[in-house]
């Protein structure tokens, strides 16, 4: 009781005996004298100066890159400096999930301005507040589709590794059958989807672009399992809708995104940030909190919770999601980067993004050894052979301050942004043949 509220030894001493308790230990009377610790191996404490000291080696021994072109989930974005002095204001900063959600006005209409600009982006109807990241939004989105009928779920073999993981844990607790639709030249086989494709089938979910940085037919698939009666989930980079097709222009029914990109740092991994929307027929089945825009009863403008009950994901086996809260800070930043750059400056980005990464492709190419695997159409991320041990290349760009792609078997996932340069480019491809 007293590490929360300062209070002296008489006023514990007080609190005790009002509870006909002698001391501290009579609190844990139940609790068997064996499983209490006796003491804590805790060090003692240091003072400022020596913490800061032992922070910064700690530190010094991460290896920061000044040059990266690696992505597989996770993409460097240059990010305005408005951002984060948006959202370093105290009073977003130490929000958490308003339990008393009406009387928290500014971060209702801070997560409705969220789901505004989610919808806009994604071409869909309805957007949650967010949910933990994109791999709990992918996992999420099959427990949407779920129908007491149909059970089973698709899933294109060319997802990213990491959402697979999750999605495996998901299913498993709820014993939902995960089938795997084989891919052909690194994207999801549409004659395999078509055979597998039956009455018992929920759902189909495919990432475009997918893991390997292909961009998969999605409206073709989408006419394929709505043919035969199951959901589309699409699994996207919420930076590529800027350029490509979006959720309603390849009628997907749940649209979802790992939200990094859009003005959050990579911070060693997390926290970031799952972007849920979907068509107004599956509102009702959306994970989470959903704000609303409505009048009070002066009628002014004001901001609520809606359309589902908090208490619903308390139910344990009985609730559709357990995800109670969302990622507030992390989505009012993707929010205020979103607002920053604009339609113009988002698609730019993914203009020049796409644009790098062609670029850094065609110069591979000219090397010996280097070749696409797919020659299919790819956005900023692409597969390429090697031609040595990929690991050995990597690493001397490494010594270089240069984060190469993702090494995968003896190729190399390369990724680009609008954060790298020709000059940079062309400086990692010096270095390259050098090394060969």
């Amino acid at each position: 009781m007293s590490g929360y509220v300062v209070n002296t030894k008489q006023e514990q001493q007080e609190m005790l005996e009002s509870i006909g308790l002698k001391s501290m230990d009579d609190l844990y009377a139940a609790v068997p004298e064996e499983a209490k610790l006796k003491e804590l191996n805790i060090p003692e404490g240091k003072s400022e100066l020596e913490v800061i000291r032992e922070m910064k080696a700690l530190a010094d021994k991460n290896t920061v890159y000044r040059h990266i072109f690696r992505g597989a989930g996770a993409y460097n974005h240059y990010i305005p400096a408005i951002v984060k002095s948006v959202t370093s204001k105290e009073e977003f900063l130490t929000s958490y999930t308003p339990y008393q959600a009406e009387i928290s006005q500014g971060i209702l209409q801070s997560i409705f301005e969220y789901q505004t600009q989610m919808c806009e982006l994604t071409g869909l109807d309805v957007s949650n507040a967010s949910v933990y990241d994109g791999a709990v939004a992918a996992a999420e989105a099959i427990m949407m589709v779920q129908e007491r009928k149909r059970s089973d779920v698709l899933v294109s073999d060319c997802i990213n590794i990491g959402t697979m993981g999750v999605i495996k844990t998901y299913c498993e607790s709820r014993n939902i059958n995960i089938i795997y639709v084989k891919s052909k030249d690194f994207a999801m086989d549409l004659d395999d989807l078509k055979e597998k494709l039956n009455e018992n089938v929920a759902g189909v979910l495919v990432q475009s672009p997918n893991f390997y940085g292909i961009i998969e037919d999605v409206e073709e698939i989408s006419r394929i399992s709505h043919d035969a009666g199951a959901k589309v989930i699409f699994s996207t980079n919420p930076i590529a809708l800027a350029l490509l097709k979006n959720a309603k222009e390849v009628d997907a029914d749940i649209c979802v995104a790992e939200g990094q990109p859009l003005g959050l740092p990579l911070s060693f991994g997390g926290p970031y940030l799952g972007i849920m929307t979907c068509k107004k027929e599956l509102m009702r089945k959306l994970p989470g909190r959903i704000v609303g825009q409505t009048k009070d009863a002066k009628g002014n403008r004001c901001f609520v919770l809606t359309l589902q009950a908090r208490e619903q994901h308390i139910r344990r086996e009985k609730a559709s999601s357990n995800i109670c809260s969302n990622e507030a800070l992390c989505a009012m930043t993707a929010s205020v980067y979103c607002a920053a750059m604009g339609p113009d400056g988002i698609r730019q980005v993914a203009k020049n993004s796409a644009s790098n990464a062609h670029y850094l492709a065609a110069e591979l190419s000219k090397i010996k050894g280097f070749e696409l695997i797919s020659d299919k159409p790819f956005f900023n991320e692409f597969y390429m052979s090697c031609p040595r041990e990929c690991r050995q290349i990597v690493q001397q760009l490494a010594e270089k301050g240069y984060l190469a792609g993702l090494p995968i078997s003896n190729n190399i996932l390369w990724c680009c942004t609008e954060m790298n340069s020709k000059a940079e480019i062309d400086e990692m491809i010096s270095i390259i043949k050098e090394a060969l």
